[in-house]
């Protein structure tokens, strides 16, 4: 027996297999007991560089900076979408006009990193004459122009993906092709891309942590904040500890939410197929 990608492991593969995960999950309990180990010595476990976390004052702070950060992704993620079906629409678009500064548009912002986005927002906007450009704006700004050049590909590869039967089916029922984009296509490539935007957002979330460097007050920020305090010890790796605790529970319950909604897609759809074969 044999699946389309790989022959399916004999007794010998499946003992030697055993033996590998073995022998990565011991190196990597070592690396973390070692990594834990260097921590305890060096004092990071201390009362003293904890005790900064116990202060209603500062849990509070985490509850506004974790708002701050939410509020900048659930702002970027949402342009992001939007750009990215729009550029998406304009790669497809029969006008060289249209389809031309589409590409050019998604090729550029999605080759230039995206801190350099932001610090262009941030310190070279207001160098120009542009005022108003707060660290809020410079964040979501970038975030927007980068992750929606990346997800214009994302929306562009999933529409191709698809049969074209169905853009011919559609065109011959009298709809124009935008109809098509948006009624028929646009629908069932996000559901088939859909683990693709998923982790998308998931990068998103991820990457307003950047905006600490042009001093956005999120997370990673205040953690920074809290790892200069002398007076409780500097307790920069408690702080980043803490930050990344918060990151990844972020992300854990972004992906939770993503999931679920996929679930739900999922199961309407077959629900569909079932009373249109029940119709047949």
């Amino acid at each position: 027996m044999s699946s389309v990608l790989f022959d399916v492991p004999g007794p010998k593969a499946r003992t030697r297999n055993v033996y590998l995960n073995v022998a990565t999950v011991i190196v990597v309990v070592g690396i973390i007991a070692f990594i834990l180990f260097r921590f305890n010595e060096s004092g990071q476990f201390t009362a003293k560089k904890w005790e900064i976390f116990t202060f209603p004052r500062v849990q509070q702070m985490f509850l506004t900076v974790i708002g701050a950060t939410l509020k900048a992704f659930a702002v970027a993620a949402v342009g992001s979408l939007v750009l990215g079906i729009l550029l998406a629409f304009g790669r497809l678009a029969d006008s060289r006009w249209v389809r031309l500064p589409c590409y050019w548009f998604t090729e550029v912002f999605r080759a230039v990193p995206l801190l350099i986005l932001m610090m262009i927002m941030y310190y070279g906007l207001p160098s120009a004459g542009v005022k108003g450009i707060t660290p809020f704006i410079a964040v979501v700004v970038g975030l927007i122009l980068y992750n929606g050049s990346v997800l214009a590909e994302v929306f562009r590869a999933g529409i191709e993906s698809l049969p074209k039967g169905q853009r011919e089916a559609g065109l011959a029922v009298g709809l124009s092709k935008g109809q098509v984009l948006r009624i028929i296509l646009l629908p069932q490539a996000v559901r088939s891309m859909l683990p693709v935007i998923i982790s998308q957002l998931v990068v998103i979330l991820k990457d307003t942590a950047l905006g600490f460097l042009i001093t956005y007050n999120e997370v990673l920020y205040y953690a920074n904040f809290l790892g200069s305090q002398g007076q409780y010890g500097s307790p920069v790796v408690p702080a980043l500890m803490v930050a990344a605790v918060i990151y990844v529970g972020l992300c854990l319950i972004l992906s939770g939410i993503a999931k679920l909604v996929e679930s739900k897609m999922s199961s309407r759809v077959k629900v569909v197929k079932t009373k249109v074969g029940l119709a047949g």
